[in-house]
């Protein structure tokens, strides 16, 4: 297990083994932090929605591995391995996995 770090020197984390799904729900794992970014692992099971909301931070959603929709703004984007997406800060988004579903978080301060 990945222990939250905040940086000041390089760091190395092996994405896909730090993936473990939930029974039910959303586990997430804090990688790296620091003042301007925080880098989260979001694991979801399969079924799981995250209601609409919005962060007072910039976002990233870079997908690892499953599928899901996230309707950002009102508009529907499938996820699946490989997708990189940016949302600016106070977008409105809600997040369905389809089935199991990592992917990397990063927020970052809103310019």
């Amino acid at each position: 297990m990945t222990t939250p770090t905040v940086t000041g020197s390089s760091s190395i984390i092996r994405l896909q083994e730090q993936i473990e799904y939930p029974h039910a729900g959303v586990l997430s794992k804090v990688l790296v932090k620091d003042k301007n970014c925080h880098y989260t692992l979001f694991c979801l099971a399969a079924g799981t929605d995250i209601s609409e909301h919005s962060s007072a931070r910039n976002a990233t959603v870079n997908v690892i591995e499953g599928r899901g929709i996230l309707n950002l703004e009102g508009k529907d984007i499938k996820l699946e391995p490989g997708v990189f997406i940016f949302m600016p800060a106070h977008a409105l988004h809600a997040l369905k996995a389809e089935e199991n579903l990592a992917f990397l978080l990063t927020l970052s301060e809103a310019v």
